[in-house]
């Protein structure tokens, strides 16, 4: 008779444990058991020891079945993972990390990482199979809107699987935090005044509300008006990665020499400024013609303006001319530094609009949310739980499908915060991103790629591209490591089916199979995996966290991000004035929404998991482990830097210290 040891252990989170009847079957090469009751009662975070008795030796066990079914009422039951001790003293393990619900069978691989092409057993290729073929079937694409990235086939959180939800701990406090930061705005009186702010000052109010969160919207509040704070945020703001260096100027935005000599200083002129690299362009062409909404029934209004920026000789980029749409021509005048003070302020401000429609819609929504949202769709549909890069990836995309399902739930959807709040219809919103998709380059998705491409390779103070290369190379070196342990060579690569299937699936829903994108449909060599696959980690951890985590330190204070514009652009100068400008700007009720919305995103909810954390350790051969150590020395080592350069700085960028980047999308 053969003895194997057993040690079943129930997940820690408070609901984790049951007091339905468990049971476990192992398999073997060579048979299996019979199935075995686990001793009652199961508890969080507690461990149950059993003995399975079994006529022979069943060999090498290669999975699991856990078996569970109620005695009276139905209480689920979350398994971390199940320890196996053959009579050889070999120790096999089962990492689970999933719900049981209901009566249901529930078959576990061991844990070691597997390739289709490794798996030799008949039960092995079988079960890889059927698993597929169930995550296929539960989790489906459908199309949310013409032109976007295909998202999950589900209406509401309510439809999601137990196992994607979010924990019970991070829904309480999500939901809490929403109802607590609306009530205190409403209490406040700002939701239900719909006039103009009286001051400037007066837009300080409704963040000094916020304790602990004050000190960075002080500064914006402190600093707005000032060029060098307005170019300071194209480097290291809430949208970092639209600025390009401008070698040619476009014939659509005819700024002269005369125009700008002024701003450039002695000794130089346009044209030198060109051709050293010290000029650089923002252009909001993705916004021409799109529909503006109404706000409490006033029309709104919405720009697609250029601006021209200029690197000076101490190293700062300061804005030196604006055009406010794609059509030059007298109804549309180039607005300089040297015009009137509110001229000037107010074009800076339609820039900053335009930012907000760019930021959200398109460098946050679709490049981090959607696309993280299609990179966990394709691994769960063709990524089984043993293939190593399934154990590699899942912990990226942790929350993900909830968090995007409620956004289309109360954010992006018709009525939706967005649409309420800003000044784009919902086909505006809609149009936005469909133009964002057609113009998304992989070359844009990979950061080296994307920093050289923008010509940004040598701007001074550029943080964003300084901290975010750093999480770029320590998640390539921690990638190229797993590759290489279990891809052999390129036809490892070639080979896998599976993979392939990921990679297509991504291309087809994702960037709706438009091969001008760049974006691969399958992968040749190791360099293309480690590439891609670095490319999703960083887009689902470090990018995220860059374009989401400062949106209310730097959106706090309206006028530096709004929302919407409700007079239309100045076609002429001169007529700006401050009761102009606070008639334009979002009255007092839209900003509390869009505020409402804005701290919650960039909050810090309970159970977060920050990038380099693994608490589920899907990976149970040695090397993969000491892959992921190495990895957090590496980022330790990337914290202390940024922590040393924003210690006596006076506006600390911090947005992508390893200490504040999840792991995942998932606020």
């Amino acid at each position: 008779m053969a003895t194997y040891k057993v040690t079943v252990a129930t997940g820690d989170m408070v609901e984790a444990g049951t007091n339905n009847s468990i049971s476990i079957t192992l398999v073997g090469s060579y048979g299996e058991s019979r199935q075995t009751t686990v001793p009652f009662l199961f508890q969080p975070g507690k461990e149950k020891n059993l003995s399975v008795h079994c006529g022979q030796d069943l060999g090498p066990i290669v999975l699991i079945r856990l078996h569970k079914w109620r005695l009276f009422l139905e209480d689920a039951w979350f398994c971390k993972d199940v320890r196996v001790t053959a009579p050889n003293g070999t120790l096999y393990r089962f990492p689970c990390y999933q719900w049981l619900e209901g009566v249901t069978t529930v078959e576990v691989r061991e844990g070691a990482g597997k390739k289709l092409v490794d798996d030799k057993l008949q039960i092995l290729k079988e079960h890889r199979h059927r698993e597929l073929a169930a995550r296929q079937e539960a989790y489906r694409w459908k199309n949310f809107a013409q032109g976007w990235p295909r998202c999950l086939s589900v209406d509401s959180v309510f439809e999601l699987d137990s196992n994607i939800q979010f924990s019970c701990i991070r829904a309480t406090n999500f939901t809490g935090f929403l109802i607590f930061q609306g009530a205190s705005h409403f209490l406040s009186g700002f939701l239900l005044r719909r006039t103009s702010w009286n001051s400037l000052d007066e837009m300080r109010t409704i963040f000094s509300r916020t304790q602990g969160r004050d000190i960075v919207p002080e500064y914006v509040a402190k600093h707005w008006q000032e060029d060098d704070f307005f170019g300071s945020q194209f480097l290291n703001g809430n949208n970092p990665i639209i600025i390009h260096r401008c070698t040619t100027l476009p014939p659509k935005f005819p700024v002269t020499p005369e125009m700008v000599a002024g701003s450039l200083g002695d000794g130089t002129d346009l044209g030198k400024e060109l051709q050293e690299g010290r000029i650089f362009i923002v252009d909001y062409k993705v916004l021409e013609d799109i529909p503006a909404d109404t706000i409490y029934g006033r029309q709104q209004y919405v720009a697609a303006p250029l601006c021209l920026l200029h690197q000076g000789t101490d190293g700062l980029l300061r804005p030196i001319a604006i055009q406010l749409s794609q059509t030059p021509g007298p109804c549309s005048p180039i607005f300089l530094p040297s015009d009137d003070e509110w001229d000037w302020l107010l074009a800076k401000t339609w820039v900053r609009n335009a930012d907000f429609y760019s930021h959200q819609l398109l460098t946050h929504l679709l490049r981090t949310h959607l696309f993280g949202e299609v990179f966990a769709i394709a691994t769960l549909r063709h990524l089984p739980t043993c293939h190593p890069l399934f154990k590699l990836l899942m912990p990226h995309f942790h929350f993900t499908l909830h968090i995007n399902t409620l956004a289309r739930s109360v954010l992006i959807n018709p009525g939706g915060l967005i649409d309420k709040g800003s000044g784009v219809t919902y086909e505006g919103l809609l149009l936005v991103v469909q133009r964002g998709l057609e113009q998304v380059t992989y070359t844009s998705l990979c950061l080296p790629d994307d920093i050289r491409h923008r010509g940004m390779s040598h701007v001074p103070n550029y943080h964003y591209r300084d901290d975010a290369m750093r999480l770029w190379e320590a998640i390539e070196s921690f990638v190229t490591g797993i590759v290489t342990f279990y891809y052999g060579g390129d036809a490892a690569v070639s080979g896998d089916t599976e993979l392939q299937a990921w990679v297509m699936d991504i291309f087809t829903n994702g960037f709706l199979g438009r091969t001008s994108s760049g974006v691969p449909s399958s992968l040749q060599t190791v360099a293309e995996l480690i590439k891609f696959l670095t490319m999703v980690m960083f887009t689902c951890s470090a990018q995220h966290a860059a374009v989401n985590n400062g949106q209310y330190d730097l959106g706090a204070f309206v006028p530096n991000a709004p929302s919407s514009m409700r007079h239309p652009p100045p076609c002429e100068k001169g007529r700006a004035f401050l009761q102009h400008f606070l008639d334009t700007v979002p009255e007092v009720a839209t900003t509390a929404n869009i505020l409402v919305a804005l701290i919650l995103l960039s909050s810090q909810l309970k159970d977060r998991r920050l990038l380099g954390q693994y608490p589920e350790e899907w990976f149970t051969e040695a090397e993969p482990r000491r892959l992921i150590r190495a990895f957090q020395g590496q980022l330790e080592e990337i914290r202390d830097r940024i922590e040393e350069r924003n210690y006596l700085a006076e506006l600390r960028y911090n947005y992508l210290n390893p200490l504040e980047t999840e792991n995942s999308i998932s606020i």
